[in-house]
């Protein structure tokens, strides 16, 4: 099983460093920006618009990555002092879960991104940036990279609650005190 899991782990961790490099990019393009409109009293359309493009392969291609890394929100005090069993258990329906609203928002984002690609949907702004149904694809793209890692802790959780093999074999790296 893990021939197949290793692949989709690292389609999930590379595009979570591309929302990482999204990240530094933001944070570069908004001082130029400052750096422009203050020195140089100079403040183009488009700077500003990629400014918030950015913001979504952070948030979209973050989502998949912060939940591999189990950065996500959790009630950790509660589900520690569960037995694995039961914590196999819970994370059996919240993969199910998170499977499923990302494959129900990624099919039903896909008609959104196509409107706008059938369209040529673009800035209404002068100078602003064309093409923006390659900013909405973020969409069903994040939501399937978060279907994937929905499928991978199901498939961990179940393998736990059936033979006793850990959930998440990257948390055996991690140094526990």
């Amino acid at each position: 099983m893990n021939l197949l899991l290793k692949p989709l782990e690292l389609a999930i961790l590379a595009l979570g460093w591309v929302a990482r490099a999204a990240i530094l990019a933001l944070v570069l393009l908004v001082a130029a920006n400052v750096l422009l409109r203050y020195a140089f009293s100079w403040s183009p359309v488009g700077l500003q618009e990629v400014e918030w493009h950015l913001i979504s392969p952070i948030a979209l291609l973050g989502m998949a990555y912060a939940v591999y890394h189990r950065a996500d929100v959790r009630v950790d005090f509660l589900y520690d002092r569960f037995s694995p069993r039961t914590q196999a258990a819970i994370d059996v329906l919240s993969g199910v879960l998170t499977l499923a609203v990302g494959v129900i928002i990624a099919w039903l984002a896909v008609p959104y991104v196509m409107q706008a690609y059938d369209i040529g949907e673009g800035s209404p702004d002068p100078g602003g940036l064309p093409w923006r149904y390659l900013l909405k694809a973020f969409i069903p793209l994040g939501f399937s990279l978060l279907a994937i890692q929905g499928l991978l802790d199901t498939l961990r959780a179940l393998a736990t609650l059936l033979q006793g093999a850990p959930a998440y074999p990257h948390d055996s790296l991690e140094v526990r005190t």
